[in-house]
This record gives structure tokens, C-alpha cells and sequence, in this order.
């Protein structure tokens, strides 16, 4: 099917189809219906990750402000590192929203980690409304200083 415009010749004091059309090219422009019609528990927000690498191993960093410390929960199974949150959301009575932009809804987020991971000594801190954790390599896989070898 094909769309065709079209603009009916009116008269200069009439905007009528002039607002008729600016509504529909609103309507029609690319991702504006969708966040409007879609139902809140449709829409997945997951929060931003940086994964940094020093010699010495890996840092993520997830962004979670408004969380505490016992919203995480953080597993490792086998080689799957998953952070989640379960959060409840606390109304006061008396209280309703009428708009609610910044809510968190339950999240995961999981990482394939490399053999070169020393699980057992990972560690995680959350300040700020940051969550770090820091994955140390093993021993046989942190960077070793360049050396000189002598020849015999």
C-alpha cells in the first residue's frame, strides 16, 4: 500500500488541514506512536555499563542511581555473571502519581566472563549511584614487564 500526500487547496484563513496534516506526520514520523502507546511495563530500561580493562583485570560499572545495596543481587554461575534488581515500589498512602518519570524497574544484566577471570576473588562496591565490580585476572594472565634475557 502506498501513502499519498495530499493538501487540499484552501483558503489562507483556514489552518484547518494545515493542523489536520502536522498531526498526521506526528503520528507517522519514525518511533512517535510507539512510546506513547506502549504500556510502562513494556518498555525496558536497562541501565548503561562500562567495562574497563587494566592489567591487573576488569572493572564494570553500571549505573543505578536511586538504588541501595540491598536491591543488587549479584550470582556467578559457571561463567555467567548476572547483576539484578528487585525493587518494590513504595506508595504513600494519600499519595498517587500523576507522572512518574524516573522509576527503575527490575532489571538483569549478565556477562560471559573469560577463562582468564579469577572468580573467587571477585568484589563489588556501590557509592555514589554507581555499582562496581572488579574482576581480578588470574596470575598466568595479568600483563608481565617487558624483560632482557641474557644469551649464555
Amino acid at each position: 500500500m502506498t501513502l499519498l500526500r495530499v493538501k487540499p487547496v484552501v483558503s489562507r484563513n483556514l489552518n484547518v488541514f494545515n493542523d489536520f496534516d502536522r498531526i498526521f506526520d506526528e503520528f507517522f514520523r519514525p518511533g512517535a506512536p510507539a512510546a506513547a502507546v506502549r504500556p510502562a511495563h513494556a518498555v525496558r530500561n536497562l541501565p548503561a555499563v562500562n567495562v574497563l580493562e587494566t592489567g591487573e583485570g576488569f572493572r564494570l560499572e553500571l549505573a543505578a542511581p536511586g538504588l541501595s545495596k540491598p536491591d543488587f543481587q549479584i550470582t556467578l554461575d559457571k561463567e555467567i555473571l548476572s547483576i539484578e534488581v528487585h525493587r518494590a515500589v513504595n506508595e504513600t498512602e494519600g499519595e498517587t502519581y500523576r507522572r512518574r518519570d524516573f522509576a527503575f524497574n527490575d532489571f538483569r544484566r549478565s556477562f560471559r566472563l573469560p577463562e582468564t577471570i579469577d572468580a573467587g576473588s571477585i568484589s563489588a562496591e556501590y557509592a555514589n549511584g554507581i555499582l562496581s565490580v572488579v574482576l581480578p585476572k588470574k596470575d598466568e594472565a595479568r600483563e608481565k614487564p617487558a624483560r632482557t634475557i641474557e644469551i649464555a
